[in-house]
């Protein structure tokens, strides 16, 4: 008989996004936040699109130790919904035992029939042929592997043995514990399904990371996805399939750019064509730039920026190249504007100066060459 189930990890639900700069005509955080909450819907609906009868959430359901009730409750009712299948809560490092104790307490006592909180290290029955071995995460950093636990973990003769927990098996760890690479054969495992780390990771046939189901960072550059495992036997190969379920792509974008190149046609060229409302990208600019070239850019930007969820450029790796024609564009004579300009260059220029003063020297003289463009237009 086969055994089939998600794994899934680090949903963070209520997690706020202050890091990402909410626009005044615009709710990006808002949209962020319920897209989080939106991943158990769409999790619950792969389970039913693969005939998958549980949902194993390898820690971090929740972005901190104290959701909001209406958090709480909420991602319980959504969980509710899901007939046919059965959910698997393991606290993590932002949801562990000791600082979320009241939180797993309620879960405990309110949660819908099939969500099942697993606080303990026990061996616990998911059918008649399979066993989970779960190792909740109990403090914040520990700095021991939480799945040394498993090894002495017992489980019916011919039963699968499936290990659950949350740690790092390398320094990426967010949350202070190690986890042994070769768990699954310390352990006698079919398969380990670990969280933690947000992006997704096979670090042997039997013990994957999926990342999280909705990403929120600009690092692993692909949608959520979640994983959907088939065990036969024990000791049989396990099938692992992603399948995406992420709403929002956050990708970076690399730009080199040389003076006089058509930055504006690089720019455009190098974003993503369609479904940019749902796109976070971060630009870095690298290179040289004229100052029309400089300006070129940022009117790219102030009419394709908003076609995206958040755009931000990151320039501090684009040099600027300055020469007469540019400054005599401001001010071919000797009035206050060629003076200031000329001032501005040589701050940019200036070995004296810290990196910070002449970056913001240069940026003064593009706003400033860009100021005078428009009017002249």
């Amino acid at each position: 008989m086969t055994l089939r189930f998600l794994h899934a990890s680090d949903l963070h639900i209520g997690r706020k996004f202050a890091n990402i700069p909410q626009p005044a005509d615009g709710n990006i955080r808002g949209r962020l936040m319920e897209a989080r909450h939106g991943a158990i819907a769409r999790l619950a609906q792969v389970a039913k699109d693969k005939g998958a009868a549980h949902i194993l959430l390898a820690g971090d359901t929740f972005d901190t130790a104290t959701p909001s009730p209406a958090v709480v409750r909420q991602a319980l009712a959504a969980m509710g919904e899901a007939e046919g299948v059965t959910w698997w809560l393991l606290p993590g490092n932002h949801d562990n035992l000791r600082d979320a104790e009241p939180l797993w307490d309620s879960i405990r006592e309110t949660a819908p029939a099939n969500v099942k909180a697993v606080t303990e290290a026990a061996p616990t029955a998911l059918d008649d042929h399979a066993t989970l071995l779960p190792c909740p995460v109990a403090y914040r950093a520990g700095g021991s592997d939480p799945t040394e636990a498993m090894v002495g973990m017992d489980s019916p003769e011919g039963h699968l043995r499936i290990g659950l927990a949350h740690g790092g098996v390398t320094d990426f760890t967010e949350s202070g514990e190690v986890i042994a690479p070769d768990r699954d054969r310390s352990a006698r495992l079919d398969y380990l399904a670990l969280g933690d780390w947000h992006g997704r990771m096979a670090v042997s046939p039997r013990v994957h990371y999926p990342g999280s189901p909705e990403q929120d960072r600009f690092k692993h550059g692909a949608r959520g996805v979640c994983l959907c495992v088939s065990l036969t036997a024990p000791g049989a190969p396990s099938q692992v399939e992603e399948v995406e379920t992420g709403q929002f792509l956050w990708t970076e974008i690399p730009l080199p750019l040389h003076p006089r190149q058509d930055a504006a046609a690089a720019l455009a060229a190098a974003l993503p064509p369609s479904g940019r409302r749902d796109v976070l990208v971060r630009v870095n600019a690298s290179g040289w730039a004229g100052l029309a070239d400089r300006a070129q850019l940022d009117e790219t930007i102030a009419r394709l920026g908003p076609e995206f969820a958040h755009f931000e450029l990151r320039a501090e790796a684009l040099g600027t190249q300055y020469d007469a024609a540019d400054l005599d564009q401001i001010d071919h004579g000797g009035g206050a504007l060629r003076i200031a300009a000329e001032a501005l260059m040589a701050d940019a220029e200036a070995d004296t100066l810290s990196p910070e003063e002449r970056a913001a020297a240069a940026d003064a003289l593009a706003r400033l060459y860009a100021y005078v463009r428009k009017g002249a237009e």
